[in-house]
């Protein structure tokens, strides 16, 4: 057990002013495992002040400290490595093989890429007569969701602080046991008090606190389309800046003359991996007529490897599972055939488990192929030309990631150029810490990563001489 009393405000760790608490619970097997304080408005309040109080001296730090600063955060989450695994695989569910490279590896990547990038970014530039200064924009009311837990919390924290800017954290209520890990290493690395702050609390409390407070300048959220489209409008009545980046249904285009096999086994371990619980997994992947046949044989033999309570984890709750499986049947009822998986129960023990699900004879049109479903649920739908492969590739309200696989890259990149999403995966392409990360349309505002992720926590000003 787990239990913490208080949140770190300030620089120290300090009760609730409401009292409340809020359970975690592990959803392989449905025990509490820990707890932490339910934040109110009240707390926001403190933790946004605190903010504001330490903004004009970290705004005024040079870059390189900076950097300094990042760089021992860094440390210190290389150092809790393990901890972070387990704490990520108790309260999501991920197998530990999982946790400890992504979970816990990619953030410390991404905190190490943003201590360099406070190092290097031109935070003065110089156009004809005038010098430009990016600046940072102020107090970042952060909101973060369960799936990637700790990598979101870094991607938002990391350029944020590498800026200038302070930082309120409001972690998903499902997952904020890492959170609290998190605060503690910022604490470690010496990151001066009101500059980073935390406060667990529920979405509808302390998050709309949060998202509508007057002393937060910007915004930046990750989670669904609904609640984005919330706090869009609540820091528009302010005029306030956000960042949002929101859901997916992101398209895996297989045209002919690509390996085959080999594009359909990463497109199944992409929509497999943490549960399916990933914005921008490729939940639909798109065969030419002539291969779909043997696409779907092939898909049918990589899901059957994702057994559950194994390489596959639990839904991070019961209200996730059944969602999942209400896809599942929806499917099924509008004449989709499922050739892996299924609506039923899994047999893995007590958990929050869904199959690894794939369906064949999927139409554009089906709501299996135009929404969210945030599960292991693959949908393979066939296509005549790569006319027909972008028209269907772009037929969601979302246009958050994809991937193509071709004969040769050339072949891949003037397909993807034709797809209204922000990023695609060139013939299995690899993570790229420093590469921009959002979407088009209804998949949100701004991006995350590398240099573009900083400019997401500035603001311009000019000198004219």
């Amino acid at each position: 057990m787990k239990q913490h009393d208080a949140m770190y405000i300030d620089g120290s760790w300090r009760p609730a002013e409401g009292g409340g608490v809020i359970e975690v619970v592990n959803p392989a097997d449905g025990r509490v495992i820990g707890s932490v304080p339910a934040g109110s408005a009240q707390d926001v309040d403190a933790a946004v002040r605190a903010a504001r109080a330490a903004l004009p001296g970290w705004a005024a730090t040079p870059p390189e400290e900076r950097a300094d600063r990042l760089a021992a955060l860094r440390d210190q989450l290389v150092a809790r490595t393990a901890e972070i695994a387990e704490t990520v695989t108790a309260e999501l569910g991920s197998p530990l093989a999982f946790s400890t490279a992504v979970h816990a590896g990619v953030p410390v990547a991404v905190c190490g890429s943003y201590a360099e990038l406070a190092r290097t970014y031109s935070f003065e530039e110089t156009l004809g007569n005038s010098t430009v200064l990016h600046e940072p924009v102020g107090v970042v009311g952060a909101i973060t969701p369960w799936n990637y837990p700790l990598h979101q919390i870094v991607a938002k924290a990391a350029p944020a602080l590498a800026a200038g800017c302070t930082v309120v954290l409001k972690p998903a209520e499902d997952t904020p046991l890492v959170a609290q890990l998190f605060a503690e290493c910022v604490d470690a690395a010496g990151i001066p008090a009101g500059v980073f702050n935390l406060v667990t609390g529920l979405g509808p409390v302390a998050g709309q606190a949060l998202a509508e407070h007057d002393g937060v300048d910007l915004v930046s959220f990750t989670g669904s389309t609904a609640v984005g489209k919330r706090i869009g409008a609540l820091a528009g009545a302010a005029v306030k800046r956000v960042a949002l980046e929101l859901g997916g249904k992101s398209a895996n285009v297989i045209l002919p003359g690509a390996d085959l096999p080999k594009a359909v086994a990463v497109g199944v371990a992409n929509v497999m991996a943490n549960s399916g619980q990933t914005c921008s997994a490729w939940t639909r992947m798109l065969v030419h007529r002539d291969h779909y046949a043997e696409a779907v044989e092939l898909a049918t033999a990589a899901a059957a490897k994702y057994v559950p309570g194994e390489k596959l984890g639990p839904l991070v709750n019961a209200a996730q599972r059944d969602r999942v499986r209400g896809y599942i049947e929806q499917g099924i009822a509008q004449g989709a055939r499922v050739v892996a998986g299924g609506p039923e129960a899994p047999g893995a023990g007590p958990g929050y488990y869904v199959a690894p699900t794939v369906f064949a004879d999927v139409t554009p049109e089906m709501t299996i192929a135009q929404e969210e479903i945030f599960g292991p649920v693959l949908s393979i739908l066939e296509y005549e030309d790569e006319d027909d492969a972008a028209r269907i590739a772009n037929d969601t309200v979302y246009g958050l990631a994809g991937a193509v696989w071709a004969a040769d890259d050339a072949e891949a990149v003037a397909f993807a150029r034709r797809l209204h999403t922000g990023q695609v995966d060139i013939n299995g392409g690899r993570f790229n810490p420093l590469a921009p990360f959002g979407g088009y349309k209804q998949s949100g505002i701004g991006r995350e990563l590398g240099p573009h992720g900083l400019t997401e926590y500035l603001q311009t000003k000019s000198l004219q001489f």
